[in-house]
């Protein structure tokens, strides 16, 4: 199977395109299938972590996950060709509407996963497209984690110490702290 090839916000200078018009990408970036697949993936997988209940995390049920697919979704407007052509792929592959993973994951390969994806895009990505990647991987998990179900007691959604550690965690494995 051949590497899809996607293109890029930025020329090969670093230079953003022409302001106002939208001019064909200057560069392309070639995955290999496996961190293509590797990208694809990662969203549902944290939508599907950050999900799960845990010690000191509530149990979020229905509204998590349509958090997680909203937030999945919206990564269909940001600036960043990468983040938009990882949307179009996800929704390609499930025709229309973006599943979480069939395997089963859990915190520890989520953030190994999370680390992967990190060195790709540090030899990979245009840096604007590494960052806008790795921004949205974790704005999906901070959704989530806002989707507390109404009436539920404790802390505001997404407040919770064990929810601000996974996203600090989160954060770290994606070389965003």
């Amino acid at each position: 199977m051949l590497a899809p090839e996607v293109p890029m916000s930025h020329s090969l200078a670093g230079e953003p395109p022409s302001a106002g018009r939208r001019t064909a990408p200057l560069t392309t970036a070639v995955y290999s299938a496996a961190e293509w697949d590797l990208l694809t993936d990662l969203p549902g997988r944290v939508v599907v972590v950050a999900a799960a209940p845990g010690p000191g995390r509530p149990r979020r049920g229905v509204a998590a996950g349509l958090a997680g697919l909203d937030a999945v979704a919206a990564g269909r407007a940001f600036d960043s060709d990468l983040v938009r052509a990882v949307v179009a792929a996800i929704y390609a592959r499930h025709d229309g509407a973006p599943e979480p993973t069939d395997r089963l994951t859990d915190l520890v390969d989520l953030l190994a996963a999370c680390r992967a994806a990190a060195r790709v895009l540090r030899r990979r990505a245009d840096p604007a497209d590494s960052a806008a990647y790795r921004q949205w991987v974790q704005s999906v998990a901070a959704r989530v984690c806002r989707a507390t179900p109404v009436g539920t007691p404790g802390p505001p959604a997404g407040e919770s110490p064990a929810d601000r550690r996974f996203l600090e965690r989160l954060g770290g494995a994606l070389g965003l702290r």
